[in-house]
Parts: structure tokens; sequence; C-alpha cells
């Protein structure tokens, strides 16, 4: 090659490297969708989650990618879960559930997290307050463990017979449980009813208290709020069915399932609430900016065909107060 030959080539790729570099698109997002349920179970949240990206401006594959990690009920693995998130260096964390919060804001004080959480975020200490939030935290309060004085009026007027009742707890959601455990039982002190607690973590161990309970024969019983009940929601309802208790839980998918009664908020909407406020992050808004948003959907499902077949009357006043009648 001849030297002036040798110098336009050169000089031509210089020129083409910066274009070429230029004209690059720039790295999709990655949002961390970190649950301490399972896959199987959420599957209507998710979609909620995605409608709210969507309406914010963001569709997964086009625009927005979502990692999901799952601890299907182990929820020792958040910790684990979040740091492989943290190490992907993802744009936004969804955490949905008050330990998978919890996990995310000890793992991260640069990642912005948006929560779903049933707890208190006040009291749990992931944001300052619900107005202003501070630091990288913001999402969605759901009340979900503030209703037992509400759940327990309701199955006295359902059942104004029983005196001795049950609940089930899990007791690793991080400070969840002993929260609820400590509600229902001065709430059972108000109402002058007897209260039975047992603790469950998993299947087996929800199989077992149901036997216990049944032993102990309480004349219903309460299923505590947890990410992880939501997610086997169908074998819960089957084994109320099977021991034939009476019992209130807290979303409309188990009465959908055969359950008794649900007394509680609305949490695919939460969900979309959370999708859209991720929206708005990736946009460039900050957490600290972004309110908790406050779920004010309560609703209260009955299922008349399963109260049939416990033998139980519905009220006429506690009908026109359910929001929806599954017959």
């Amino acid at each position: 090659m001849r030297r002036r030959d040798f110098i336009k080539v050169v000089a031509g790729s210089a020129m083409t490297r910066p274009l070429a570099a230029h004209a690059q698109e720039p790295a999709i997002p990655v949002i961390g969708f970190l649950n301490s349920g399972t896959a199987d179970g959420f599957v209507p949240q998710v979609a909620a989650y995605r409608r709210g990206l969507a309406e914010a401006g963001f569709t997964e594959g086009k625009n927005v990618t979502i990692a999901f990690r799952w601890a299907n009920g182990r929820y020792d693995r958040l910790s684990e879960l979040v740091a492989d998130l943290v190490a992907r260096q993802v744009a936004v964390i969804a955490a949905g559930g008050p330990p998978a919060a919890r996990a995310a804001k000890e793992a991260t004080s640069k990642i912005p997290i948006v929560f779903t959480s049933g707890d208190d975020p006040v009291q749990a200490g992931f944001v300052a307050s619900l107005n202003r939030p501070g630091g990288n935290v913001t999402g969605v309060y759901l009340f979900l463990t503030q209703l037992i004085a509400k759940k327990l009026g309701l199955l006295r007027d359902l059942l104004p017979q029983v005196t001795v009742i049950g609940a089930i707890i899990n007791p690793g959601g991080g400070g969840t449980g002993a929260i609820q455990t400590k509600d229902i039982e001065a709430a059972a002190r108000a109402l002058g009813l007897e209260v039975h607690i047992a603790n469950a973590s998993s299947q087996k161990e929800i199989e077992m208290a149901f036997a216990a309970l049944s032993q102990q024969r309480v004349g219903a019983l309460i299923v505590g709020a947890d990410p992880y009940y939501n997610s086997i929601h169908a074998q819960i309802v089957a084994l109320a069915a099977r021991y034939a208790i009476p019992t209130l839980y807290e979303l409309r998918p188990f009465v959908e399932a055969g359950g008794l009664m649900s007394y509680g908020t609305d949490l695919d909407d939460g969900y979309r609430q959370a999708g859209i406020y991720a929206g708005r992050i990736l946009k460039g808004e900050r957490p600290a900016d972004l309110p908790v948003l406050q779920s004010a959907k309560f609703q209260l499902v009955i299922n008349l065909k399963t109260a049939k077949s416990l033998g139980i009357k519905i009220s006429d006043n506690l009908l026109s107060l359910a929001d929806e009648v599954i017959e």
C-alpha cells in the first residue's frame, strides 16, 4: 500500500469510530423484581405491575427488562437474591412484601427501591415519613397488617356464638409475624375471645397448624397477611375445607378458590401503582420526591357456596357490607 493510501485509510477509520459509537442505542434499563412468594402465586400481580409500567410508558422487552427473583417462601434467601440484583446494577428494585423491602433497603442505599408493603412503612423503618420518604425508597402501603381488629369484628358478626378462634402466622416475615400476633391477641382480648396462635412458614408446617388448631376445637380461623401464604392460597383453602374450619383471609383470590370470606386491600391495584412509580423513576424522578401511596380500596368478599357447605347462614347485615358475593 502506498503511503498516501495508508493515510487515507487511517483517517477514514478515525472518523467513522465516533460516528458508530454515537449511533449505538442506549442500554435498556433493568428492573429487579424481588418477591418473597412464588412466580405461580403472583401471576395476577405481575400482570398488574406490567400494566402500571405501560401506563408510565414502559413495555417489557421493548424499552425495559424485568429480572425476576422469587424467594418461594424462603425469606432467608432474600439477601442473596437482592445482592445479585445489586451486582447487576439494576435501575430499580421492585420489592414485593415487607421482607423483600427490608432486604432491599439493607442491601443498597443508592439503587431506587419501590415496595409494596402490608406493614406500616414508617414503623418498619423503610421510609422517614409517608409524605417525604427520603433516601432511595418509596412505594405503596397496602394496610394488610393493620386490619386485624376489623377482621375479628367481621368474624364475630359472622359467628357470634364462637368464643375460641385460631390464627396462622408466618414467623419468618422479618417482624411482620410478631406484629400480627400482638395485634390479634389484643383484638381478641377486647372482644372477649380466646385465641390460639400457630406459627407456620412452610406448606408442611401449615398442614400441621391446621391439624393442631382443629384438635384445639377453634370455632373460626384467621390466616395472617403474608406474601408466601398468598402464593399458596389454593392449598390453604383446601386445608380449611378439609378440617371444616370457617376461615377469614386477607385477599380476594382465597375466596375465589373456595375460601369463606376475605377482607383486605386490592393487591393487584397496589402492584399496578408500584409499576407506575417504577416508570416515573426510570424517567428521572427521585424516590425521595414520591410520597408513599396509600391503598384506599378495601374489599369484603363472601363465598355463599362455602358458607352453605359449612352450615353457616350469612346475615343480611353482613351481606349488605360485602363488596362482592360469590355464589
